[in-house]
This record gives C-alpha cells, sequence and structure tokens, in this order.
C-alpha cells in the first residue's frame, strides 16, 4: 500500500505540509483534494520521491521512499502536474526511452507500447514531436509513461487536466479499470472525479489533512443531504406549500433558476410526503430529485473554516 506518516516538508520559515498522514490500500482511489496552494502536489512529489521531506516518512509497497528509493520507483508510476517530458522527442520515442530506463526487455516494451497506446489513443501522434502536441494529448502521453511498466502503484497528479469531455471520459473510464488491481492516488480540484472513479477523499488545506472519508460520508455532512429539489410553475405558492409539509425545516427558491430546495430537520426522511404533496397538490412539476449531498458545499465549508481559524 501507499503509507505517508506525519510527513512534513519546510521550505525556510514557510510551511508547505504539516504532519500528513494517511495510506491507500490495493484495490482503492483515493482522491486528493485541497485549494490551489493547499500542499497537494508537495506532498505526492514526496510519496514519489521526488522531494526528500523534513520530517516524517512515505512507504510505497513497503518500500520506504527516502531509504530504499530503487525498489519504491520500481513499483510506482508517476504522473507529474502538468505532465512534463522531453518536448523534442517524438511519442515513439519517449516512451521507448522510458522503457530503456525502466529496464523493460524488447519484448515487454513492444506489448506494452500497443497496449497504452492503443488504450490512450495515442496511434495518430506516434511520430509527432512532443512539443507539438495540444495540451491534452500531452497529458496523455504523460498517463502512458506512467503505466508502460504496469506497475502496481500510480500517483496522477491532475490526470485529466487539458482534457475534453470525451478524453475525461476514457481516461476515468481507463482508471477504473486498473483500480482492481492497483493502489491509486489522485490529484484533483475537479469534484465530479471524485464521484467518478474515487473510493474515498482526503481533504487537506494549508498543508494538513481535514478529512478522510468517503465520498457519500463527505455528502452527508452537506446541508443538502437529504433534501429534496424541484423545478415548478408558481415557484412562491409552491414553496409556501412545501414550508407546511411534516418534516420540512426550510425551503428556498434559487434566485438563478428559479429551482425549489425543502430542507429536512434533523433526522426527518421528507422524501415520500414531498412526492404526496405533489401528487395532491397536482403540482406541474418538470423535474423532482431527492439530493445526495453537494461535494462542492462541503469542500467550501471544510476549508474556508481553515482559512478562517488561520
Amino acid at each position: 500500500m501507499i503509507e505517508a506518516q506525519k510527513l512534513v516538508k519546510r521550505y525556510g520559515d514557510f510551511t508547505a505540509v504539516d504532519g500528513v498522514s494517511f495510506s491507500v490500500r490495493p484495490g482503492e482511489v483515493l482522491g486528493f483534494l485541497g485549494p490551489n496552494g493547499a500542499g497537494k502536489s508537495t506532498t505526492m512529489k514526496m510519496i514519489a520521491g521526488f522531494l526528500s521531506p523534513t520530517a516524517g516518512t512515505a512507504k510505497v509497497c513497503g518500500f520506504d521512499v527516502q531509504q530504499q528509493p530503487i525498489e519504491a520507483k520500481r513499483v510506482l508510476g508517476y504522473l507529474p502536474e502538468g505532465a512534463p517530458s522531453y518536448g523534442e522527442m517524438t511519442v515513439r520515442g519517449f516512451l521507448r526511452f522510458v522503457a530503456d530506463v525502466r529496464g523493460m526487455g524488447e519484448a515487454q516494451t513492444r506489448a506494452r507500447m500497443d497496449e497504452v497506446v492503443g488504450r490512450l489513443g495515442l496511434q495518430r501522434v506516434l511520430e509527432q514531436p512532443i512539443e507539438t502536441l495540444s495540451k491534452g494529448f500531452k497529458r496523455r502521453v504523460g498517463l502512458a509513461q506512467a503505466i508502460l511498466h504496469d506497475p502496481p502503484v500510480l500517483i496522477l497528479d491532475e490526470p485529466t487536466d487539458g482534457l475534453d469531455p470525451n478524453q475525461k471520459h476514457e481516461v476515468r473510464s481507463l482508471i477504473q479499470s486498473m483500480a482492481r488491481d492497483k493502489i491509486i492516488l489522485i490529484s484533483t480540484h475537479i469534484l465530479e472525479e471524485v464521484h467518478a472513479v474515487c473510493q474515498r477523499a482526503v481533504i487537506i488545506a494549508r498543508g494538513q489533512v481535514l478529512a478522510d472519508a468517503t465520498p457519500a460520508e463527505l455528502e452527508a455532512r452537506s446541508r443538502y443531504h437529504g433534501a429534496v429539489s424541484m423545478s415548478a410553475p408558481n415557484a412562491v405558492a409552491v414553496k409556501e406549500g412545501l414550508a407546511r409539509v411534516e418534516g420540512v425545516a426550510s425551503v428556498e427558491i434559487d434566485p438563478q433558476d428559479g429551482r425549489i430546495t425543502a430542507f429536512p430537520r434533523s433526522g426527518q426522511s421528507i422524501w415520500e410526503r414531498i412526492n404526496g404533496f405533489v401528487r395532491d397538490q397536482q403540482i406541474a412539476v418538470s423535474e423532482i430529485q431527492l439530493e445526495r449531498g453537494r461535494l462542492d458545499e462541503v469542500f467550501r465549508q471544510i476549508t474556508m473554516a481553515q482559512e478562517v481559524r488561520a
């Protein structure tokens, strides 16, 4: 597994990472979330062995990254932020270079290149210099080098950054397919990515871990958890009626789109009651849904509270 124990990174008087601890088990995809400057990339660089921690330890598959760096890096695939590469190399040349550095034999290199090139759709750019590629293709080349040696552990820093919606879907599907037999740590600021591929999420701000939970557990912290939202004509009249439904604590109308949201009292379930109210009053709703909770709201709540304390 990946094990981070009380990792600290200081630059002079500035503490970028302050006692971060977490673990990632086999078959698990962990989302590593935080605002810009929270310490996500710094933490991932320490786990990948690209930065030495000021204090604390990091292990990959039992290998201490500082004490056993070669062993740790053999079992690790790493996509750094920005997917840096050698721009003058062609895609084929770069991947062959990475295979040589990894000590892969010719047969293994051919087989793995065919696999990753096909999965990431790189066939038509194999002979192009990397510097001529779009940001999305550069990101795909970065992913290709990370998985080329089929490592059991992947650390991916913003893996879908710069990709269009179709490419994001393809990369997320790739991550999901690999998750069954790999340990994957993903840094992202895209909350929908947590829903798409992650079983757990760690939220950090100012270099400290503020939450470690499943997406469902985080959503349960949202004021929208268990709320019922709908679109209907005569929103003001519907709001007044919903406020009288048993178990409803409050009702709000979104000033931008007119959507109506009824919030439950603590411990109350209002879905069936509101459906009954809509049916009995013959309200012509165009859409109605039970809210699971909103990760963006929970993210803001957790990280902004840290800002206030600081």
